[in-house]
Order: structure tokens, then C-alpha cells, then sequence
């Protein structure tokens, strides 16, 4: 028989309008929306949840988060410790509402990411949905490069360089059975020998690198923080820009008209500049990043007013693992408060996401779609704030936290 329930709350938005609306009765089946606005004949006899005065939302999509690089652990411990790490997170990020998570990779030679996804899905632990980028691969000294140079010919990170090279971590990373391939276009702040607004790929390399994806039908995801990394990135065809916290009004427009979708992380960013000046929270960091932290901070202090200005789609997405996973949330009113509406920074983490992710089937709550559906206390458009006290998560129609 059919597995239904009624969830019924005193408000809803369905991850699209403009607006909450009233009185949600929404009719789950089997792990879809079966119904919305669910009338008294269509569900007599099932089971009802009734969530009182909050608000029902589609279940949040976060599209960068890092679980193979979690504090306390670093890449020379054993892939055992390391996954253990791991498993906090991931239910932290589905405590908080984010019932599909994009993991960007990082530079551990093991697919981690791959393996975690596999154990949520075959229900071994608990956590969002997880779409993967198993590597981030990147040039010689670019910002996925994590060689130590006491350590001779032993290289940390999937480190490819040259179009035969690319074309081959790529092929390694489907291989891995990743749904993402993540480049790196340009340096980065917390890697010790690039610079944020140099390109570490040249356009035969990135042309190559992408090409040979879309082949293996697998989308790219760009780390790009200035203009001409992110033009390569655009030109040779990826489908998100991750950061691009240097580059100018018009390269964030060059992402609008070419249809790439901007995923911006402003809250690591806010994070960095509140904490120039703190000794203590850069004495385990790589001594450049406050350098070049110091030398951008000007620019990347006016990011949230340019994505604000922009026309491109932003999605949703944190760098989570940079800092604690639990305050991913923080993303909403880092976006608000650079100016962008409660509505664009909402359906970044729902639609919009979703529809970069290839899922139309996410981050909506409509007929047909996977019942994912969270619950908060107050109005999201009245108070972004809100969305840090989720306390109902339902994922692909299985109750995961209750009231």
C-alpha cells in the first residue's frame, strides 16, 4: 500500500513565488508531493501532521560544501579518521534544512566524497543528498596543488597539467562515478603559491578539461575568483562559477548572458575580513593567505554589493568546511545584508539551485516533485534569520526531525 501523509502548517512557499501563502495542506506519497492544497475528500483517511504556526519550505540545497576537509583533520591523516570526521557534518547540514548538499572535492587523492554520498543513499548514515566533484583538480602550484616542497616528488592533490593530463583526472574522476568535475581557473586565498587574480589554466587546457567532461556528460564547476580565469572558465563552457569574489560588473554580466550560474560564498568571505587583524585565528593558516587577504581586502569587500548588482543567477552555496558546517545557514543574511532580496537569496538555496543541479525535481513544492519540506518558526521574507531555527526536515518523504 501506498505510504501517505498530510503535512499542514499555518503558512508555505513553494520555492518560487514571490511570497508565503496560507494555509498549507500538502499530501505526500511514497516520497513525492502527490498534491498541493490538498482538499478534505482527497485525504480522508491519512494521517495528518500538523506543524501549527510555522512555515513550510522546500528542503534547502547548499551547492558548495566540503566534507573531505573538516576541522581538526588534515590530508595526511587515514581515510578512516577522516570520514569519521565527516559524519557530524553531514548530520548537522540536515538538522539545519539542507537535504541536498553539492560536495566541490578538495585535494585528498581518495574520492571520499564519492563514498559518502553511496553510504547515504544506501541509508548507512544520515545526511542530505549528496551530488559530488571527487577531486579538485587543478594545475602545478594552483590553488588544488597542496605539495609540500619538503616533500620532493610526492604530490598532495589531483594535480594535472597539460591537455593530456587534464583530459586524464577527468576521466579518472567519472571513473569515480562523480556526477561534477571542480577546477581550479585561478589561485586562490588559502593555498600558499598562486594569486587570486592570476589564471592558473590557459584556454587549450580548460577547453580540453571541459570538452572531455560534457563527452562523459558530467557538468564543471569553476573556483575562478577573478576576470580572466573566469572568461576561460565561461568560454570553454562550465556551468557554475564558484566565488568570483575579485571580478568586475561586466565579467559578472558575461555570466548572465552566457547562461552560468553564479555561486558567490559571501559569508567565508565575511568570515576572512572580520578576522584580518586577529592573530589567533590565522596562527594554523598558510602564512600567505592573510597576505593576500590584506592585499584584496579593499575588492573583496565590495563582492556582496556586485553580486547584488548583477543580473546572473546566484545559487546558493557556502564553502562550508572552511568553517563549521552549522553555520552554513549564515549564507541568508550575508546575502540580504549585501543587498540582495529575501526572494533571490531564498530561491538560490531552492529553485535556482535545483535547476543548476539538474534537478527540477528539487527545491519546489509542487505536484510531482520529491518531498523534501522543512519547517521554520516566522515569515523567511520578514525575517532571513529564521531559516536558523529549523526544526522539521523532511527528505525524499521520510520524517528525519520532528517538533
Amino acid at each position: 500500500m501506498p505510504e501517505r501523509i498530510l503535512v499542514t502548517a499555518a503558512r508555505w512557499w513553494d520555492g518560487t513565488s514571490d511570497a508565503v501563502q496560507s494555509g498549507a495542506r500538502i499530501l505526500v506519497c511514497d516520497g513525492r508531493i502527490e498534491n498541493v492544497g490538498c482538499d478534505a475528500a482527497a485525504s480522508r483517511g491519512v494521517p495528518v501532521l500538523d506543524l501549527g504556526e510555522r512555515t513550510i519550505l522546500p528542503g534547502l540545497i547548499d551547492c558548495h560544501v566540503h566534507l573531505s576537509e573538516v576541522a581538526d583533520t588534515d590530508l595526511t591523516d587515514a581515510l578512516s579518521v577522516r570520514t569519521l570526521a565527516a559524519l557530524a557534518p553531514l548530520r548537522e547540514l540536515l538538522d539545519a534544512g539542507f537535504t541536498t548538499v553539492r560536495d566541490l572535492g578538495g585535494a585528498s587523492q581518495e574520492p571520499l566524497a564519492v563514498h559518502l554520498r553511496d553510504a547515504v543513499a544506501a541509508g548507512s548514515i544520515p545526511g542530505p543528498r549528496l551530488l559530488v566533484a571527487p577531486h579538485l583538480i587543478s594545475a602545478s602550484a594552483g590553488h588544488g596543488d597542496r605539495t609540500s616542497p619538503a616533500a620532493g616528488t610526492t604530490t598532495l592533490g589531483a594535480v594535472a597539467d597539460g591537455v593530456d593530463e587534464v583530459i586524464r583526472h577527468v576521466r579518472n574522476d567519472a571513473r569515480h562515478r562523480a556526477n561534477w568535475i571542480k577546477f581550479a581557473a585561478t589561485g586562490g586565498l588559502t593555498s600558499p603559491s598562486d594569486a587570486p587574480d592570476r589564471p592558473t589554466y590557459t584556454q587549450a587546457e580548460l577547453d580540453a578539461l571541459v570538452g572531455v567532461a560534457t563527452d562523459l556528460g558530467l557538468p564543471c564547476a569553476a573556483h575562478a575568483f577573478s576576470d580572466e580565469g573566469i572568461r576561460r572558465a565561461v568560454s570553454a563552457g562550465v556551468r557554475s562559477v564558484e566565488h568570483a569574489c575579485l571580478a568586475t560588473p561586466d565579467v559578472l554580466e558575461l555570466l548572465a548572458r552566457s547562461g552560468v550560474y553564479l555561486v558567490p560564498t559571501m559569508h567565508v568571505v565575511d568570515i576572512f575580513l572580520e578576522h584580518l587583524d586577529n592573530d589567533d585565528f590565522w596562527h594554523d593558516k598558510v602564512p600567505e593567505s592573510r597576505e593576500k587577504l590584506a592585499r584584496h581586502a579593499d575588492n573583496l569587500r565590495r563582492h556582496g554589493q556586485r553580486v547584488s548588482a548583477c543580473t546572473a543567477r546566484v545559487a546558493f552555496g557556502t564553502d562550508a568546511g572552511m568553517f563549521p558546517h552549522a553555520d552554513n545557514w549564515r549564507e541568508f543574511p550575508a546575502m540580504t545584508s549585501a543587498g540582495l532580496t529575501a526572494h533571490r537569496a531564498l530561491t538560490s538555496a531552492t529553485s535556482i539551485a535545483a535547476d543548476l543541479l539538474h534537478r527540477p525535481d528539487l527545491g519546489r513544492i509542487a505536484t510531482g516533485a520529491t518531498a523534501d519540506l522543512i519547517a521554520v518558526p516566522s515569515d523567511p521574507f520578514q525575517d532571513i534569520e529564521t531559516l536558523h531555527h529549523v526544526d522539521f526536515v523532511m527528505c525524499t518523504g521520510h520524517i528525519h526531525r520532528e517538533p
